[in-house]
């Protein structure tokens, strides 16, 4: 790159930095520390900053923002919860970050429809709480209290997949401001519709590369009548996947099934004081009446004590389930718990449940000498699972080591007809393993859509498809 350019470049931004805090006023932000909390989400990947951080508080600014980008081939990143962890959100290029959290208005809910409308920046928590009184509830539970756009942007998923699907079965229509600042509608609520391309499925997953989604309708699910949560404990991380994937065999509906390896135990322990046996243990969850609910809990349990499980606990009661999930979701932090100062590596694959196993098995074996905390854990009723790794960013060889684990877990799940992210998305940590999974005309047709919807290239770039 010339100097000329990046004087050019340099300008252009100055210019558009200046237009927004006209338009914005004070929620255009180049402060230090602002641009600084936009510059990375809850991974290992280094932080970036953005050039300017934007708060815009509806599709209409959003779309007089992006126009102004566009005119001067400015980047744009849309930023939700910053929650996300492959990269998603760091500005590779600078630019403009867009933080969404501003649109958190419920637009409109439809009990009769079981939808609501909801700007981009309301949480999967908020809207529950927006629902208590309705006798519904969104059920898709990443566990962060992550936005609900951000949530379609990445095609999130979680604990209640394997019964209510992902995001990808769960969005209705979305509004996106597309990369020229045009706004357009993917879909009615109508619940199928069979009129021309499924531009819906087209963002949800796109990771902001596309468009930059500012409403989201979603699908409502009535509570159950009734739900119990169960735990039971095995001798061996084989065990526990069995069980698990006989549950899905066996056609028992449960609502979550969840595997922790002993060292998430250990953690889950450590951080959230819960005094559980620190050996592999499956949580379940089941839904629906109360009788149903007791045959499914009796068919999971004489499948668990059939594969060597022990310790079986169950109860109804709502706080003591809460303070179970509570910790699951804690996750995160209960791993940097057992090395302060350390970045969690955090990372997923997905393969067909036969073939889970067979998968986790060969990456137990991988991680058993790691010279740093590990750990398992995973929606392993739909095939899902997740690894973390504890490095010390200062240590490059414990960089390297845990990127040798990664790129050996990824190659596990793509040789057994699986994926390289199940639920986190690509960002950029991702790309390369693109082209591997999915064949290069596959990703030359991805490249195909993104020229045609952001031919300037300023809609997160350097995310998804790979370098080429």
């Amino acid at each position: 790159m010339t100097k000329g350019t990046v004087e050019t470049m340099t300008s252009a931004r100055e210019t558009v930095v200046a237009r927004l805090k006209e338009m914005l006023g004070e929620r255009c932000s180049t402060a230090q520390a602002v641009r600084e909390q936009h510059g990375h989400g809850e991974s290992y990947h280094p932080t970036l900053l953005p050039d300017a951080v934007c708060m815009p508080a509806s599709t209409g600014e959003v779309a007089e923002i992006v126009t102004l980008c566009a005119e001067h081939e400015v980047p744009i990143v849309p930023f939700g919860a910053g929650t996300s962890l492959e990269g998603h959100v760091t500005p590779l290029r600078g630019g403009v970050t867009l933080d969404m959290r501003e649109m958190n208005a419920i637009l409109a809910v439809h009990p009769e429809d079981m939808d609501a409308t909801v700007q981009a920046g309301v949480t999967r928590e908020q809207l529950n709480l927006h629902l208590r009184d309705t006798g519904l509830f969104f059920p898709v539970d990443p566990g962060a209290d992550a936005t609900l756009g951000g949530m379609s942007a990445t095609r999130a998923s979680g604990t209640n997949a394997v019964r209510y699907g992902t995001m990808r079965e769960n969005v209705v229509s979305l509004t996106v401001v597309m990369a020229d600042g045009a706004i357009l509608r993917t879909a009615s609520r109508a619940k199928k519709s069979s009129a021309g391309y499924d531009l819906t499925r087209i963002f949800v997953g796109s990771e902001g590369t596309l468009g930059v989604i500012t409403e989201v309708t979603v699908r409502l699910y009535g509570i159950p009548e009734a739900i119990s949560s169960a735990s039971c404990v095995f001798e061996s991380i084989d065990q526990a996947v069995q069980t698990a994937v006989e549950t899905i065999q066996c056609g028992v509906p449960v609502a979550r099934v969840e595997l922790l390896n002993t060292d998430a135990i250990r953690a889950c322990n450590h951080y959230s004081k819960l005094g559980l046996p620190e050996q592999p243990t499956l949580f379940f969850e089941f839904h629906g009446s109360e009788r149903g609910v007791g045959e499914q809990t009796e068919t999971v349990q004489a499948l668990a004590i059939d594969n060597g499980g022990s310790h079986w606990q169950s109860t109804s009661d709502p706080e003591e389930r809460a303070r179970v999930w509570r910790a699951r979701h804690d996750m995160h932090f209960a791993s940097i718990s057992m090395r302060p100062g350390a970045k969690v590596w955090g990372t997923d694959v997905c393969v067909p449940i036969s073939k889970l196993p067979e998968c986790v098995r060969a990456v137990a074996e991988d991680i058993a000498d790691a010279p740093f905390f590990t750990n398992m854990l995973g929606h392993v009723g739909d095939g899902n699972f997740h690894v973390g790794f504890l490095i010390d960013m200062e240590r490059p060889e414990e960089l390297e080591l845990a990127q040798r684990y990664n790129d050996r877990l990824v190659r596990h799940a793509l040789r057994l007809g699986g994926t390289c992210t199940g639920e986190h998305g690509v960002g950029y940590g991702k790309s390369r393993f693109l082209v591997e999974e999915h064949g290069a005309e596959a990703v030359h047709a991805m490249r195909l859509l993104k020229q045609a919807y952001d031919p300037k290239n300023i809609l997160n770039p350097g995310k998804i498809l790979p370098a080429n």
